[in-house]
């Protein structure tokens, strides 16, 4: 989807972990390994675009690891909150607000979405450090947190 501000944008990255693996792209415009995410859309809440996205890139049917508060109500839904958030800037002009899930799968069976990606694939703790291109040290530090913390 195309930014709809000038300025900034609400984001979702997904961290997938299934079997000791987190699943990462090698996204073709950025030319680096990336997780599954993208732009929440302007009728969408950042659940919904955490899983519409990993499964328009990936194929992956995804359950979120969080905990959603019990404070729904009449015109309420609580939400399972990001467990990290940053920001990031895209150019001189223009900044993500980037909110960080982690994730679980049934299956393992990906597919490439080969207009966004190079390639897709499942990496463990070791396989992280030797990816070409390399991939970046925030990257590999939700990478790792979420294997760590996901018994998966």
């Amino acid at each position: 989807m195309a930014h709809i501000h000038e300025k900034i944008d609400f984001t979702v990255s997904v961290f997938v972990v299934r079997e000791n693996k987190v699943l990462l792209v090698n996204h073709r415009k950025l030319k680096k390994w990336l997780p599954v995410g993208g732009h929440i859309e302007l009728d969408e809440d950042p659940e919904i675009a955490a899983i519409r996205e990993t499964e328009e890139e990936s194929g992956l049917k995804i359950k979120l690891i969080g905990e959603r508060p019990p404070t729904s109500g009449d015109g309420t839904r609580a939400l399972i909150a990001p467990r990290f958030l940053d920001i990031h800037r895209i150019s001189d002009t223009h900044e993500h607000i980037g909110m960080i899930y982690w994730a679980t799968s049934e299956s393992s069976d990906i597919r490439l979405a080969p207009d966004e990606h190079f390639a897709i694939q499942w990496f463990t703790q070791e396989e992280l450090d030797q990816l070409e291109p390399p991939i970046t040290p925030a990257i590999r530090w939700y990478s790792l947190k979420a294997l760590e913390e996901i018994d998966g």
